[in-house]
């Protein structure tokens, strides 16, 4: 079929103007009638190409569809219909939509092979497409991590091997049987320093020193320096063999790290220095304000503790629910308390002495605590705190189905992503093998190949050419995955 073939129904002289044509597009076999005026709007994407290619030639004709039919004047092209259904929007609306079970990635994959901009997708689908594209990348990463954890660098020093192994027990308990035992024994120890720290304000275990203060017993005080010490170790060995110090020291986990063993050095610091600059009162009122940043040691069991993380994350993606819920007991408190203030002046005994005063009793009322210490005494005062009560219980339960959603969501992303790295990584070692036999095989048939490595296993060993192959781990990007084109 010659390459300047020209088509009999069109008139190149130009007596047909492009507007006019009328062409049929085959897409996964959903025909689809377009006309000129139409695709010229946007004279960049492939279908308005289509419009002026006929007078090209075959060549021109199969450098943008798949098959042609002269006859009919139908373009064929073996795509998803479903998501060419909905970038042909753009056409008749000016704006793309993203139907519901259509993967984001396929999709953005589908507008690039038709040549349309990003820009016509609407915004509820741009995010839909950022969140995956966000999963797909925290799945390369956490293949990233494993396979350069596997991996050994001839070339390293004994330093930096060295420093790899600290960094891997201390921050991988999954990465072997001793590292497991030293994450249980860091939380048991997190566990035993709280615990001390609450036992040693019990008045029956604490011991009275010379000077009639009453002090923690002198094995709490044991037990709990040979905690610090524990979390001091390791804090300074994840400290010296982490990749990236800078990193490391900004991050939240590792400042709880250094707030809940600052506090004893401090401490212990003023104890035996501070009294030759300051007077011993002062001393022991700085003391005890710092043993009260004890606390902060509790914070490390979310290092232990995937739930914890989750609820984390689930807070920090609710704030909006949680501002919401503020903003209704904040009316709801200054409308209230004015009100039961206004109602109770006429008793001549009443507890509501202000305004200011009587926040105090809308909080506990509407929170449903109610202390008891201050309460209305006249039925108009009691009606309106029968209503702060059934206002306050509806304000809170509004955001709580928000917040439960995004830790289900959050909790089952994370499963799916650990799910799916670790699939990644089967598959990855599974075609290895493949490409060894096959090496193996090519060797045996081809003796003067012995000696050289197969390009066949070399590639293999170099990127997965298997359905959930993630682009972000190779510089070769045409791969369709199973993550990509899930539904």
């Amino acid at each position: 079929m010659a390459g300047d073939s020209r088509f009999p129904d069109v008139d190149t002289d130009g007596s047909e103007k492009s507007e006019e044509i009328e062409i049929v597009v085959n897409v996964g076999g959903v025909r689809q009638v377009f006309y000129g005026d139409n695709l010229n709007q946007y004279p960049e994407t492939r279908l308005a190409e289509l419009v002026n290619c006929l007078s090209g030639g075959y060549d021109s004709i199969f450098s943008l569809c798949d098959d042609y039919d002269p006859g009919k004047r139908e373009f064929y092209f073996d795509r998803d219909p479903d998501a060419f259904k909905c970038i042909i929007d753009v056409y008749y609306f000016g704006e793309i939509h993203m139907k519901k079970g259509i993967c984001p990635i396929c999709f953005k994959n589908e507008m690039e092979f038709w040549k349309v901009d990003l820009k016509f997708l609407d915004d509820c689908c741009k995010a839909h497409l950022s969140e995956k594209k966000e999963e797909l990348e925290e799945i390369a990463r956490r293949v990233q991590l494993i396979l350069d954890d596997l991996g050994i660098d001839a070339s390293e020093s004994r330093w930096k091997k060295c420093q790899k192994c600290i960094w891997k027990f201390l921050e991988k308990p999954e990465s072997s049987y001793p590292a497991r035992v030293i994450a249980v024994l860091s939380f048991l120890f997190i566990l035993t320093s709280s615990v001390v720290m609450c036992v040693g304000t019990i008045p029956d275990l604490q011991v009275v020193d010379a000077e009639g203060n009453r002090m923690e017993h002198p094995t709490l005080e044991s037990i709990e320096t040979a905690c610090i010490g524990w979390f001091t170790v390791e804090y300074v060995l994840r400290l010296i063999s982490s990749p990236n110090k800078l990193h490391f020291a900004l991050s939240f986990m590792n400042i709880v790290d250094v707030l809940a063993i600052l506090p004893f050095y401090v401490s212990l610091t003023l104890t035996h220095l501070g009294a030759k600059l300051m007077e011993l009162s002062n001393v022991q009122q700085a003391v005890q304000a710092l043993r009260i940043m004890r606390i902060a040691r509790i914070f490390k069991l979310a290092r232990h503790s995937s739930g914890l993380q989750t609820l984390t994350y689930a807070l920090k993606r609710s704030f909006k629910e949680l501002g919401l819920l503020l903003m209704y007991l904040a009316v709801g408190i200054f409308v209230f308390s004015a009100l039961g203030y206004t109602m109770e002046q006429s008793h001549p005994e009443t507890l509501f002495k202000s305004i200011p005063q009587s926040f105090w009793w809308a909080i506990i009322t509407m929170t449903t605590v109610g202390y008891g210490d201050i309460y209305p005494k006249t039925t108009l005062g009691k009606l309106n705190a029968a209503i702060s009560f059934l206002c306050g219980v509806i304000a809170i339960a509004l955001p709580i189905h928000p917040i439960i959603n995004n830790f289900v969501r959050y909790y089952n992303k994370q499963r799916v992503l650990e799910t799916a790295a670790k699939h990644e990584l089967e598959l990855m070692e599974l075609n290895s093998a493949e490409g060894k036999a096959a090496g193996s095989r090519s060797e045996l048939e081809d003796p003067s190949r012995e000696g050289k490595e197969s390009p066949f296993y070399s590639s293999r060993i170099k990127v997965s050419h298997s359905d959930t192959f993630i682009h972000l781990l190779s510089e070769e990007k045409h791969y369709r995955t199973r993550l990509q084109s899930c539904k």
